[in-house]
């Protein structure tokens, strides 16, 4: 009687011995980094050496000059992704994110009040309880890095923030 209990137990032990042993290489686990996580930090790092750029109208590079929307689509466009030319466009890609979730790489989209289209786009560069850093270019200042949920004139005029990687 031992000898067959032995034998069951051993079995058992041999059938059960690859259970839930999955290679991290072939599931997408820790092993091998995130390309998203990657071209988002690319994304944001150039974003930050461009601060200072001036703003130009419809300006789409750094020797001349960025919009809002040029200047997003620039940093995209330079980590291979392409996006639409203006905010409003923009404002239809990828997929809709809840403000607390955003991360670095995402768009916010601001509207001047209800009911009005998108008039401006900003990256996201870190995110944080009551904190909301974009780097965006303003027509008065330029590309600059500020806290939009800190700003009495950016905060109200929030519209979404959308998650054109994934």
């Amino acid at each position: 009687m031992k000898s067959i209990a032995l034998l069951l137990f051993s079995v058992a032990v041999l059938l059960f011995s690859g259970c839930g042993m999955l290679r991290p290489g072939l599931t997408g686990g820790s092993s091998r980094p995130n390309p998203t996580s990657a071209i988002r930090t690319d994304i944001t790092t150039h974003a930050q050496e461009l601060l200072g750029t001036r703003y130009k109208y419809a300006g789409n590079k750094p020797s001349e000059g960025f919009d809002c929307s040029g200047f997003v689509r620039y940093l995209y466009q330079n980590a291979g992704l392409d996006l639409e030319r203006v905010s409003r466009e923009q404002a239809k890609q990828g997929r809709l994110v809840r403000l607390e979730e955003a991360r670095p790489g995402d768009l916010v989209f601001f509207t001047r009040s209800k009911g009005q289209g998108v008039f401006h786009v900003s990256l996201v560069v870190m995110a944080a309880p009551n904190e909301l850093w974009v780097i965006h270019s303003t027509t008065s200042r330029g590309v600059i890095r500020e806290n939009v949920l800190a700003s009495s004139y950016w905060r109200p005029k929030i519209y979404q923030v959308r998650d054109v990687l994934n």
